[in-house]
C-alpha cells in the first residue's frame, strides 16, 4: 500500500489523517548550495511538503547519453536535503512540464522532429518518454516513499486537459510509472474547468486542480467532476510571471492570504505556487506565443513567498499567520532576510569584438540558403550568418520565413536594422555601400515556447533570403557556444565608445561573499556571466533593470565580471547593489 492514501474526503499518510501543505521550489531555478536554505524556510512557513517539476531537456539534452544528474540538476541530493528537513516531496515529472522553462522542459531533439506529435499516443513520443523514464527512476526509487524516502506522490503530465484528449496516452503514462516501481499516489492536475478536468483525468488516478482565486467555485467544480475523494489544489498562484516589455506582477499580500484560508477552511489541501520561484539562469526562460511571440524574463520571483534571493517577502509572514490557524507551525521564530553585498562598482576595462570571434567559437556550416538552428545543434543562444550583398544601393531585405527570435543585421560590419519575431516582422530596408558588401546576420534564441500547439517553433533565419527579390546563397552559418568564454581574447578597451556586439570584462574585489544584484545602467541588451557562471538575459527593455547573484557564486578576493553586450555602449562601469529592480508593478 502506498504511504499516501485517499479517504472519500481526504488524504491518509501511513493510515493517519494528513493536509497536504506544499509549496513549489524548483531546485534547477536555485543555486544548489542555496537549496538547504529554502527547504528550511519552507518549513518555518508551516510547510509539510514542497512540490518540483523535472525538465526533462535539461536532465536528457541528448537522447543517446546518459541522465545529467548533478550540480543543480542533483535531484537525489535536493530529495535528501527535503527529507532531512523533515519534508514530504510532490513529485512532477512532465513529460511536459511548462513552468514558463525553455521548451516546457520538452528536449529539442524531440520537439524539432516534425514527425512527433507531442503530447499523444504516438509511439514516436511515448518511446522517448519510455527510454527517458528507463534512465530517470532507478536514481529516482531510493527516494520515493516506498523506499523509506520522502517523495509521497507523483504527477501525470501536467495541464493536459488544457491541451488535448487523448486518454490512451494520459493510460500509458500511468502504467509507465507503476510498471517501473511507482507505487505512490499518482494525481492529474487541470485548470477548474469542467472541459479541462475532463479531458486531463484518468480513473484510479486522483484528481487535482489548479487555481489563483475564486476559490469556492474552483472547488465546487472539482467536486462536481469527482464527487468524493481528497480536495487538492495542486497550483494555488499567489503571484505571476513576468514578459520582456510587461510590468512586474504581484499580487496583494493580504488578498493571496485571504483566498489561502479559504481553501484551507473548506478542508482541502494546497500546493502553494510558488513559495520560492528562483530564477531562470542562463538561457532557461521559456516563452508564449499566442497573438504574438513574448518571452520571459530571467527572474522567476513569482512574488513568491520567498523572493528571488531568498527573503520572507509579506506573503511569507502572511501565510505562516493562515496556516497556523489550521495546522501547527514550527515554534521557531521566522527567517530574516539574508545579508546582501555592500554596493560595488566594477569597471569594465576589456573587451573583444564579436563578430570577427565567430570562426573562432565554433566551424561554420556552408549552406546554399540559411539553415535553422536546430540544424547547427545549437540548441540555445545565437547563431551568425553571413553572406555577400550582389548590388549596391538602396535595397529591401526580406527572410521569407521571418526570424526566430530576434535578428541583429550588419552590412560590412555596420548595424542597419532589428527584425523580431514579436513583430512578425520579415523585411528591413538597408542601403549597401559596394557590389560584395558582407551581411551579416546575428540571430537571439529569446526562449523556447512553454505552452500551447507552438511548442519547438524553430529559431534562427527561417526561409530563404532575398535582396530586391534576389535570391541570397551561399551562407556561412555560425554557431555560437558561449558555454566557455576563456578562449575569448579580451584587450585594453581603451576609450572609444562601441556600437557593435561585444564582450567586457572586469575584474572586482569581494570581501565576503553575499547575494548582490546586478544593475546596468547605459547598457542595453546580452547576456552576464560572473566567474563564469551565466546570470542570464539583460534587456533594458524591462521591467526586469537587475539580475540575482547568488552569494555562492562569488568568492572572496579577485571576482570577473563578462557582459555580451549586443548594442554597444558608451558607459564602461555596471554596479552591484543590495537590493533587486524588478520594475513597475502591477497588481493583479
Amino acid at each position: 500500500m502506498p504511504a499516501l492514501t485517499t479517504t472519500s474526503d481526504g488524504f491518509l499518510l501511513h493510515g493517519e489523517p494528513f493536509r497536504i501543505l506544499s509549496g513549489a521550489l524548483h531546485y534547477f531555478r536555485v543555486h544548489p548550495d542555496l537549496w538547504s536554505d529554502r527547504l528550511r524556510k519552507a518549513r518555518l512557513m508551516g510547510l509539510n511538503t514542497v512540490e518540483t517539476y523535472l525538465p526533462w531537456n535539461h536532465h536528457q539534452p541528448d537522447p543517446e547519453g546518459p541522465l545529467v544528474l548533478d550540480g543543480f540538476l542533483d535531484l537525489p541530493r535536493f530529495l535528501r536535503l527535503a527529507q532531512d528537513e523533515g519534508l514530504h516531496v510532490l513529485l512532477r515529472p512532465g513529460p511536459f512540464i511548462c513552468a514558463e522553462w525553455d521548451g516546457g522542459g520538452l528536449p529539442d531533439w524531440l520537439t524539432s522532429d516534425p514527425d512527433v506529435r507531442l503530447r499523444t499516443s504516438d509511439p514516436r513520443f511515448t518511446g522517448a518518454v519510455d527510454r527517458y523514464l528507463d534512465l530517470l527512476l532507478p536514481a529516482l526509487r531510493p527516494h520515493l516513499a516506498a523506499a523509506g524516502g520522502p517523495v509521497i506522490a507523483v504527477q501525470v503530465e501536467n495541464e493536459y486537459g488544457a491541451y488535448g484528449d487523448d486518454p490512451a496516452y494520459l493510460k500509458h503514462l500511468a502504467d509507465a510509472f507503476r510498471s517501473r516501481g511507482v507505487e505512490e499516489l499518482l494525481f492529474t492536475c487541470d485548470q477548474a474547468d469542467p472541459e479541462h478536468l475532463a479531458a486531463g483525468s484518468l480513473p484510479g488516478v486522483l484528481t487535482a486542480s489548479t487555481f489563483g482565486s475564486r476559490v469556492e467555485q474552483s472547488l465546487g467544480r472539482l467536486r462536481e467532476h469527482r464527487g468524493e475523494g481528497p480536495l487538492f489544489c495542486a497550483e494555488f498562484w499567489i503571484g505571476w510571471f513576468d514578459h520582456w516589455g510587461g510590468p512586474h506582477h504581484v499580487r496583494d499580500a493580504a488578498d493571496a492570504a485571504a483566498d489561502l484560508d479559504r481553501l484551507l477552511s473548506a478542508g482541502a489541501s494546497v500546493n502553494i505556487y510558488m513559495f520560492h520561484g528562483g530564477t531562470n539562469f542562463g538561457f532557461a526562460n521559456g516563452a508564449n506565443h499566442k497573438h504574438a511571440y513574448t518571452p520571459t524574463v530571467t527572474s522567476y520571483d513569482y512574488d513568491a513567498a520567498l523572493t528571488e534571493c531568498g527573503d520572507p517577502g509579506p506573503k511569507y509572514h502572511a501565510f505562516r499567520e493562515v496556516i497556523a490557524r489550521h495546522a501547527p507551525v514550527p515554534d521557531e521564530p521566522a527567517p530574516s532576510p539574508g545579508v546582501k553585498l555592500a554596493p560595488t562598482e566594477v569597471e569594465l576595462d576589456s573587451r573583444a569584438l564579436l563578430l570577427p570571434l565567430t570562426g573562432a567559437l565554433a566551424d561554420p556550416v556552408r549552406a546554399d540558403s540559411p539553415v535553422t538552428m536546430g540544424d547547427l545543434g545549437q540548441r540555445t543562444g545565437y547563431a551568425l550568418y553571413r553572406t555577400t550583398l550582389p548590388t549596391a544601393g538602396d535595397g529591401l531585405l526580406r527572410f521569407g520565413g521571418g526570424v526566430g527570435d530576434r535578428a541583429q543585421v550588419f552590412v560590412d560590419g555596420a548595424p542597419v536594422g532589428v527584425l523580431e519575431r514579436e513583430r512578425h516582422d520579415e523585411t528591413l530596408p538597408v542601403r549597401v555601400p559596394r557590389t560584395g558588401a558582407t551581411l551579416e546576420v546575428l540571430v537571439e534564441n529569446m526562449g523556447g515556447v512553454n505552452y500551447g500547439p507552438r511548442i519547438g517553433a524553430p529559431k534562427g533565419l527561417l526561409g530563404p533570403a532575398s535582396f530586391n527579390g534576389a535570391a541570397l546563397r551561399g551562407w556561412d552559418c555560425h554557431p555560437l557556444p558561449l558555454d566557455d568564454l576563456g578562449a575569448v581574447p579580451f584587450t585594453p578597451a581603451g576609450e572609444a565608445a562601441v556600437t557593435v556586439p561585444a564582450f567586457h570584462r572586469g575584474t572586482f574585489e569581494v570581501a565576503e561573499p553575499a547575494d548582490a544584484f546586478l544593475a546596468l545602467p547605459g547598457w542595453t541588451k546580452g547576456q552576464a556571466w560572473i566567474n563564469g557562471f551565466h546570470l542570464g538575459r539583460y534587456w533594458n527593455r524591462g521591467p526586469q533593470h537587475t539580475l540575482y547573484v547568488p552569494g555562492p557564486v562569488l568568492r572572496r578576493g579577485a571576482n570577473e565580471l563578462v557582459l555580451l553586450e549586443l548594442h554597444g555602449t558608451t558607459v564602461t562601469r555596471a554596479r552591484l547593489t543590495d537590493a533587486p529592480d524588478l520594475g513597475p508593478e502591477n497588481t493583479w
